[in-house]
């Protein structure tokens, strides 16, 4: 993409309604537009990340066994009465009602919709165990919306349903969820942490909230430090193995980290106390376990092997996928603006021309960004009549983890200068050595 054709309305200063760096620097770079209080319009270069961390989400939940689809945004209010939650919901719920008078709502989740839809369709236990999910737009009426997207209205969520024949399957339905959004978390560059939380009104007994920390968090988190030298890792994990998911679970979970509605000071302080940990998080995401708390009110039942009816096992899961912009800035950045991890940047590297307009260094630019976007690689190529200084500071504040800058000084000596956006390291090199380099670096990562 030329920069000179591309949306991207960047500002100069601050707008003063924005109070933490994911909201100021998601401004700056145009990246959205608030609509109303808590709702925003997703301008170019903020859908392009948006949709980069909906794709990870995708692939992960797939490689896991889930099945995507899609369930609409607006609910009959019949099925949250039939489940007992339409009153207890509270007023985060948008009660609307249609033109013939009917009571509708903004769906703030999903587990009646989907336990419909279930008990419509599937009727033995040999159809289990079955996980659907879906990626979708969901609205909850906070009090006070705040925070740019970390503290919206309408937000963007994954939320997935597992339905198992006994509480056993369901767990293990739990922790290869636990698995899977690990792995996406770090893919996103985040070190996403699962803590012991309280279920709220979705209701169940095993609930882990998965935290990013970060001083600008809302939840107050306790934690004992050896918890964040954990990674994920390349490591293989055979989702359909009990073991396996479980030796993952108790690995990230056998170490005391919780938030505080769930905090237990006497269990805290049995944690060494150089380990002791006190400090925010952003919550990202959140898994379940609720049992028959919904099939049974909702009649889902199954025929099991003794020609019983049984009502299914359940739990819902989900992930703020508009949310995770907000919290990998909030992790992610420096005083010039935004850093990407190479896993959810809107364009994989900038192409910064020194001298627009002359004829080696126009050739030489276009020559990078023809040779980038043949190996399937997206560069944003500045080509916009400006100087330098204006350049790089736009660059810095979009955050892309690479830069290529082309000059004629370097182009005499047959070289640009690749510079990381994360280190400020820069080396030169001929224009084909740079080129190689990025292909590796995101090949590594596609690989």
């Amino acid at each position: 993409m030329r920069l000179s054709r591309y949306f991207m309305p960047v500002l100069r200063e601050t707008p003063a309604e924005a109070q933490i760096v994911s909201h100021r620097y998601m401004l700056r770079a145009g990246m959205i537009k608030q609509a109303a209080a808590g709702i925003y319009s997703w301008l170019p270069l903020g859908y392009r990340v948006l949709r980069n961390i909906e794709r990870i989400v995708h692939e992960e939940q797939q490689r896991a066994g889930h099945i995507p689809m899609l369930m609409p945004t607006l609910q009959s209010a019949d099925l949250w009465k039939e489940s007992g939650r339409y009153d207890a919901y509270g007023p985060e719920m948008l009660r609307i009602k249609d033109r013939q008078d009917r009571d509708m709502l903004y769906g703030p989740t999903n587990e009646e919709m989907i336990t419909d839809i279930f008990r419509s369709h599937v009727g033995s236990y040999k159809d289990l165990p079955m996980t659907l999910y879906h990626i979708q737009w969901k609205f909850r009426d906070e009090m006070r919306p705040r925070f740019g997207v970390m503290r919206g209205r309408e937000f963007l969520m994954k939320d997935g349903y597992n339905f198992d024949l006994t509480k056993e399957d369901a767990l293990h339905a739990y922790n290869r969820h636990l698995v899977s959004y690990l792995r996406s978390y770090e893919r996103m560059g985040l070190q996403a942490i699962p803590m012991r939380a309280d279920s709220g009104p979705i209701g169940g007994d095993d609930t882990h909230e998965f935290l990013v920390l970060a001083d600008t968090g809302e939840s107050e988190v306790f934690y004992d430090s050896d918890i964040t030298e954990l990674k994920f890792g390349d490591r293989t994990i055979d989702y359909d193995s009990v073991e396996q998911c479980q030796a993952v679970l108790e690995e990230f979970t056998s170490r005391y980290a919780r938030t505080d509605e769930t905090h237990d000071a006497a269990l805290f302080n049995e944690v060494p106390e150089a380990r002791r940990r006190v400090a925010r998080g952003i919550e990202v995401g959140q898994i379940f376990y609720f049992g028959t708390k919904y099939s049974a009110a909702m009649g889902a039942t199954v025929v099991d092997e003794t020609g019983a009816k049984v009502p299914v096992h359940m739990g819902s899961h989900g992930i703020g996928v508009s949310r995770l912009l907000g919290a990998i800035i909030e992790a992610s950045h420096d005083d010039k603006g935004i850093i990407w991890p190479e896993g959810v940047t809107p364009f994989h590297c900038g192409i910064v021309n020194l001298r627009q307009g002359d004829t080696e260094a126009d050739a030489a630019c276009q020559s990078l960004y023809d040779a980038l976007t043949a190996l399937g690689l997206e560069p944003l190529y500045d080509d916009r009549d400006e100087r330098a200084g204006a350049k790089f500071a736009t660059m810095d504040l979009i955050g892309l983890p690479w830069r290529i800058t082309v000059g004629p000084r370097g182009l005499k000596n047959g070289v640009v200068e690749l510079t990381s956006r994360r280190t400020g390291d820069s080396e030169e090199l001929p224009p084909a050595a740079a080129i190689a380099k990025i292909a590796a670096i995101y090949g590594a990562i596609a690989a």
